[in-house]
């Protein structure tokens, strides 16, 4: 699988946040798919540099506007 930059980074802090809040309000059928989660949340965090860089709110920020135009127009 082959994902690009931002949309690893953005995916990176939606799991993270949803760990963080321990899955609430996540629908899910089986635990093993938080597991999988997890685990697809581990591979991004090892691949991305910018978890660390001190400027990681600027970049998620820059990453999630290039990537909304892709769902189309916000609702006014």
């Amino acid at each position: 699988m082959e994902l690009s930059h931002d949309v690893a980074l953005v995916l990176f802090e939606w799991l993270t946040q949803r760990e963080e809040e321990d899955w609430a309000d996540l629908p899910f059928t089986h635990r093993g798919e938080l597991g999988a989660l997890l685990q697809l949340a581990g591979a991004l965090e090892r691949t991305l540099v910018e978890t660390i860089d001190p400027r990681y709110s600027e970049l998620l920020a820059a990453a999630r506007e290039r990537l909304a135009p892709a769902v189309g127009p916000e609702d006014p």
